[in-house]
């Protein structure tokens, strides 16, 4: 797989297609679509006057007939084609995967030993080792090692990604391979439940289950069908009322173009498709519903590091307070950051290389590493001696002195706020009871970013920033970026929290997540989606993954998710406008010789009872194949409102819909005027 996004169609899937089109006239296969059902129902009958005229009393009509059953046949066979186009970009994805999906001897270590076994044998909670070179036997968490690890089998990316024990970067994948280092991992899934064998299973389309839209609107046209089939029968005797012969193959095929087939014939493509999409775009959905609901969506949270900024905040100056000095805060930052792997730890030891300080590292041997938590926002070491040395958030540093009786320096508060001011993220340095200085740790915000806020809120989609920053922080960025609201100093019940509150004002809401403390949030948020470099929690939790761990992806997903809903919608609007035009096609010049007064609803002038029937449906047939490729692309999108959406798509394929019948109809009725 690869997040460009592929060809629309080859060569091989049209092959398939072709051939599915007709597996799929099975009877059992047509009763999950019943407007086609509907109209396979009505081709068997045809087929049968067609076959055994003398019997129906209908050898008379039988150029007739069979005109008309070779019609209604490639209108079915039309629908099933567009149905298993779509399924067929999906099982050729499914076959790439499936070919990472091979037999591996794993290393499982049984007592301290280490045993090879096959991978299928693998049991989750079993423990394994994987050295430089091999394949990851199967899904699982790292508990011991470093490594980088291969996933363009499932990401398409060459880039290794570096994989480590602890944290939000521990989750590995099967059928991946680690390039370089040792890693012992922890096998999180069974045999079958694997993330490729979801995978597989997605994009096969084994679980599409339809969407509570899809069933609504699939309801909503079952409905129109059984009105028309009630209204058609009605006709009959109404016919016969007015003396105008209306046969059964007549009836059927006025049934046909009056049902909305259409839509019907389309609706299954543009929801796998839709599913396709974003699969296409390296986003793995859990369903269809997460797809339409990000479609939906009122409220988006994102997280600041990663997803609005690079997310690399790099320890850029040490500014002193009271009347410490320069290299003290430099020394104890230093010495604070010795164990610390984190990314901003490592900046401030490259920032005193950089500056061409030392400290002495001997300070910090034997000393017991503090890792940062989001309930205490610091880190730090305590050393041997028994000093405590900490570095985190201005405000955590200082009630941590404060509680051990030391002072506050007066200036802390005041260039605290100017680093925050200036955009960045202020440590704060102290050992036990004395604050020494600050850390200016710069991050910047990603290009383009303030332009793509302004298209979601074109679209009244709310944006909300959560980030661990103090307010002033928060607030220069959030200007910076555009976005709608912050919460600052956030913590992982905050996220929870603003979720819960825009839900219960009816919001939807979409958020991103990669870290086990985020799991909770991407559960409770309508839509969540995981990085796939995350933790299993973050994974399992959200519906929807992205496989190229790109956390600002989410506001894409948006726009595919509106697209998918767009298009559905628009081919609706189309196929019902049409439905209209061809009634007054058809009906009118039925009944005309009979009732003269019907002449005035003739506006297409048809030459024929016959000949409108018949144009009317080869209309209805061939429009469901031009149709195709924008059921399969989706509808084309611009960011705005609901109101101005609404009224395009009326403008466009309302009108459009009622125009391009008359047209057709008529063009076609010159041909087969001629013809019968």
């Amino acid at each position: 797989m690869s997040s460009k996004r592929k060809g629309l169609l080859t060569g091989d899937i049209v092959k398939q297609a072709a051939v599915d089109s007709f597996v799929k006239l099975n009877p059992v296969s047509m009763m999950k679509n019943p407007v086609m059902f509907v109209v396979e129902v009505g081709t068997f009958v045809v087929l049968l006057m067609t076959l055994l005229p003398g019997y129906f009393g209908t050898e008379e009509d039988i150029g007739f007939n069979c005109t008309v059953f070779l019609i209604l046949l490639f209108t079915i066979l039309f629908a099933n084609f567009a149905e298993a186009l779509a399924e067929g970009r999906g099982k050729a994805q499914a076959s790439s995967l499936k070919k990472t999906k091979k037999e591996i001897t794993a290393n499982k270590r049984v007592n301290g030993v280490i045993k090879q076994v096959p991978s299928t044998d693998l049991r989750k909670g079993d423990i394994v080792v994987v050295s430089q070179g091999e394949m990851i036997p199967g899904d699982g968490e790292v508990i011991e090692g470093l490594g980088s690890v291969d996933e363009s089998a499932i990401t398409g990316e060459s880039a290794p990604v570096i994989k480590e024990a602890g944290g939000d970067f521990s989750s590995v994948t099967g059928g991946t391979r680690l390039v370089s280092d040792q890693l012992t991992i922890r096998i999180t899934s069974d045999p079958g439940e694997s993330f490729i064998d979801r995978m597989i299973s997605l994009v096969e389309g084994a679980k599409r289950q339809k969407t509570p839209n899809e069933i609504a609107l699939n309801t909503l046209l079952t409905s129109l069908t059984l009105i028309f089939l009630i209204v058609v029968a009605t006709l009959a005797p109404i016919a016969k009322f007015v003396d105008v012969e209306l046969t059964i193959p007549v009836l059927i095929a006025l049934l046909v173009c009056l049902i909305p087939t259409t839509i019907g014939g389309l609706l299954s493509a543009i929801g796998i498709a839709g599913m396709d999409r974003v699969t296409q775009f390296n986003v793995l959905a859990m369903s269809g519903k997460a797809v339409e609901a990000s479609g939906d969506i009122n409220t988006m949270i994102l997280d600041k590091t990663g997803t609005i900024t690079f997310g690399n905040r790099m320890a850029s100056k040490f500014i002193p307070v009271g009347s410490e000095s320069v290299s003290a805060v430099a020394e104890w930052a230093a010495i604070s950051s010795v164990k610390d792997e984190t990314p901003e730890g490592r900046s401030v030891l490259e920032l005193m290389k950089k500056e061409g300080m030392t400290y002495s590292e001997a300070v910090a041997v034997g000393g017991d590493f503090i890792e940062f938590k989001a309930e205490t926002r610091m880190s730090g070491i305590d050393l041997k001696d028994g000093r405590k040395v900490r570095k985190g958030a201005v405000d955590a540093v200082r009630r941590w002195v404060e509680e051990q009786g030391g002072t506050v320096p007066a200036d802390l508060q005041q260039k605290g706020n100017a680093i925050a001011q200036e955009g960045g993220t202020p440590l704060a340095v102290a050992v036990d009871r004395t604050i020494y200085g600050l850390i200016y740790l710069k991050d910047t915000v990603k290009p383009g970013m303030k332009e793509r806020f302004d298209q979601l809120r074109e679209m009244g989609i709310k944006t909300i920033m959560c980030t661990g920053d103090n307010p002033l922080t928060a607030a220069t960025i959030a200007r910076e970026a555009g976005v709608d609201d912050f919460i600052a100093e956030s913590k992982p019940e905050d996220k929870i929290a603003v979720i819960r509150r825009e839900q219960a004002e009816g919001k939807l809401v979409a958020m991103t997540g990669d870290g086990t403390n985020d799991a909770p949030a991407l559960a409770q948020a309508d839509v969540g989606l995981a990085m796939n470099s995350g933790t299993t929690a973050a994974k399992e939790a959200a519906n929807m993954v992205d496989l190229d761990s790109d956390p600002s992806k989410i506001i894409e997903v948006v726009g595919i998710g509106k697209q998918l809903l767009m298009t559905r919608g628009a081919l609706t609007t189309f196929s019902i406008a049409n439905d209209v035009a061809k009634y007054f096609a058809i009906i009118p010049a039925m009944f005309t010789i009979a009732i003269p007064e019907m002449e005035a609803l003739n506006v297409m002038r048809l030459g024929s009872p016959l000949s409108a029937i018949l144009s009317a449906l080869i209309f209805n047939a061939i429009i469901i194949p031009l149709l195709i490729p924008l059921a399969m692309r989706g509808v084309a999108y611009k960011p705005m409102s609901a109101a101005k959406l609404l009224q395009r798509n009326m403008a466009l394929y309302g009108f459009g819909g009622l125009i391009a019948p008359f047209v057709g109809i008529k063009v076609i009725d010159l041909i087969v005027h001629l013809w019968i």
